[in-house]
Parts: structure tokens; C-alpha cells; sequence
């Protein structure tokens, strides 16, 4: 008899604890969702040492989620399994996720340092006002140089890239809208151009292009530049840091006559959970000590005025990464054009990759 008291008193204590824990668990899931910050960023594009910063500062909890393209991004949130509380699209992608009504507008009260961010980049095109956006960091595309191969007077327009000296030595960057907009700008139109007849002109100048070609390539092309192998590419900003962190024979120049600026920016998704999270967060961003040592561990261009005022001269110097102001005037941002004219321009592309094989 005391044998089977002591089986239901365990038993009885059993259920006790599983009922206990049941409640602590759903307490926890029902208060500490207030406490939890969900991000969704580019792969390695922020210092890990910030999220610690503001983990200690705020007491929220980050979750960090990485994507390695806008396209995947876009597709995750329309999905809707995971409620994001801030995400870091770029310039024309915020476009297109305004259109489909997955962005909350943002209370420009609560962004409390947003005065920080230079007047140059507010009031872009892709989002007038900033309703719905905060730029975290831009770039341009531009010619990455080898000196060992070519004079630098020689790759300073797009122009020059025609040059018949320069054959089998130029690196192209699997982009429809890039290689295009380089194309488009040597031959006096916009970035944004959607008459066929003008794209199709562009296509033939590209063609023309083809004797120089070394290939199309993506990620690829820090390794042929990285190890010599090509003497001249076209490429993203902060990808040409990166080669010219490892050969310092490689130099990086914004065409004065134009280019292509973009921006990556961040946002809050209309199906975010903790907005009150996101607004501290981007304000924390904001603080010109953080925006300073975000661009120094990434590398990318700060949009943040405060913020460039604290970084090294040598890097602020640098016009290639900050262009002069003139140039500036000249660099165009790529609206979110119609799927039907997106259709054409890789239609063409396609085309003239298949021509240069």
C-alpha cells in the first residue's frame, strides 16, 4: 500500500511539473516575441560586434536571417512564413515590394536620427520622401583596372572599352541591366531606357563590343582579376574593394559621363511583429559611431554624413568610392521597370552573350 502511495504522489508530481512547464513555455512564447528582433540582410553585411552592441544597449534579441539576392528575398516575403521585422532591399526591389503593399510607411517621428543621413541621398526616385525606406549603404558600377596591363588614361569613359587594343582582356558581369546601362550611357540614353528600337541599337553597339570580351561572368570575375588574368572589368563597387584588398595593382573608376548608383536600404515589412524593435534598430544604425564602424568592416559607401566625417582620410579620399560631386550628378538609379520591358532587355542580353561565345 505504501509502495503504490509513493507511485501516485511521483506520478501526481510528474503531471505537476509537465503542467508548470507548459505554462512557462507559452508565457514565454506570449511576452518574450516583444523582446526579439527579426532581420533578413545580404550575407556578411554588417558587423557582427554591432548586433552585440545592441543586444546589451536594448535587451532585444536579434534573429539574423541572410539572403544572396533580391529575387530570393522578395519570394520569402510574399510567402509570409517568417514575419521579418526589417529587411535591407535594394533600390528597385523596395519599388516593387511598395506595388505589392508589403512595406509599412515609416513614422518619420519615431526616426530620430535620420537627420543624420546626407541630403544627397534622401528624396531618391525608387522612394520620394523616404516613406517607406532609410539608406544603409550604396555603390556605383564602374571599370576595375589592372596598371600592369593598361594605362589608366586609357579606362576612364565606357567609351574606351571598345578600344581593338584591349581585345580578349575585358571581364563583363552577367547582368542584363549592367551590361546594358554601360551600352546605354556610351550612346547618350538613360539606364531606365524602355523604347525596343533604342535597346536594340544598344545591343548592336554591344555587339561590336565582342572582340574584347574575355568572358561573362559573375563572382568569377574577383578571380581573374585577383590573379591577372584580365586586365579590365566591369563591376560593382564594393566587389572591386574587395579584389583590390588582395592585388594592389587593380584600381576602380566611376565613368564621369555616368553610371549606375544603387542603394540597399531598410525597410519594415507590413507583416512585421515588432516594429517598436525595428525603429530602435535603425535609429541604433543611425548613431554615426555605429554607421562608421558598419562601413569600415563592410567597405561599401556611406550614405550616413555624420558617419564619413569619423572615417579614415584615406578612405573618404578615395573619389573612386566617393565620387566627386560631379560625377555624382551624372550617376542614375534603376527604377523597377514593367516585366514586359525587363523580358526584352534580357531577351537581348541573352542574345548578345550567345553572339560573343
Amino acid at each position: 500500500m505504501k509502495k503504490l502511495l509513493t507511485i501516485i504522489v511521483g506520478i501526481l508530481a510528474l503531471c505537476l511539473l509537465l503542467v508548470c512547464g507548459e505554462y512557462a513555455l507559452n508565457h514565454r512564447g506570449n511576452t518574450g516575441g516583444h523582446r526579439v528582433l527579426t532581420i533578413y540582410n545580404w550575407g556578411d553585411y554588417i558587423d557582427p560586434a554591432l548586433i552585440s552592441k545592441f543586444e546589451r544597449q536594448t535587451g532585444y534579441r536579434v534573429d539574423y536571417e541572410t539572403f544572396d539576392s533580391n529575387e530570393s528575398m522578395l519570394t520569402k516575403i510574399r510567402q509570409g512564413g517568417t514575419n521579418y521585422d526589417l529587411v535591407v532591399p535594394s533600390e528597385y526591389t523596395v519599388q516593387r515590394m511598395k506595388k505589392e503593399h508589403l512595406l509599412a510607411p515609416l513614422d518619420h517621428r519615431r526616426l530620430t536620427n535620420f537627420h543624420y543621413i546626407a541630403p544627397e541621398f534622401r528624396n531618391q526616385p525608387f522612394d520620394r520622401g523616404n516613406r517607406y525606406s532609410v539608406p544603409y549603404f550604396w555603390g556605383t558600377l564602374g571599370i576595375i583596372y589592372n596598371d600592369q596591363k593598361v594605362r589608366a588614361q586609357d579606362v576612364q569613359h565606357w567609351s574606351q572599352l571598345w578600344n581593338p587594343r584591349l581585345r580578349n582582356n575585358l571581364m563583363l558581369i552577367d547582368s542584363a541591366r549592367d551590361v546594358f546601362a554601360m551600352a546605354l550611357i556610351s550612346q547618350g540614353q538613360s539606364v531606365n531606357t524602355t523604347s525596343y528600337a533604342k535597346l536594340k541599337k544598344a545591343q548592336d553597339h554591344l555587339k561590336t563590343l565582342t572582340p574584347n570580351v574575355k568572358a561573362i561572368v559573375a563572382d568569377e570575375m574577383k578571380m581573374y582579376m585577383e590573379q591577372d588574368e584580365a586586365a579590365i572589368g566591369v563591376t560593382y563597387s564594393g566587389d572591386a574593394r574587395e579584389m583590390m584588398d588582395v592585388n594592389h595593382h587593380l584600381h576602380y573608376v566611376v565613368p564621369s559621363e555616368g553610371s549606375n548608383i544603387w542603394f540597399d536600404n531598410m525597410v519594415i515589412p507590413r507583416a512585421a511583429k515588432n516594429k517598436a524593435a525595428a525603429y530602435a534598430f535603425i535609429n541604433f544604425m543611425l548613431e554615426p559611431a555605429n554607421a562608421a564602424q558598419n562601413a569600415e568592416y563592410v567597405g561599401y559607401a556611406t550614405p550616413n554624413a555624420a558617419a564619413r566625417r569619423r572615417l579614415p582620410k584615406r578612405v573618404t579620399a578615395d573619389r573612386a568610392f566617393y565620387p566627386p560631386a560631379k560625377t555624382m550628378t551624372h550617376l542614375q538609379v534603376y527604377r523597377d521597370l514593367p516585366l514586359k520591358t525587363l523580358g526584352v532587355y534580357n531577351d537581348l542580353f541573352l542574345e548578345f552573350k550567345m553572339f560573343a561565345k
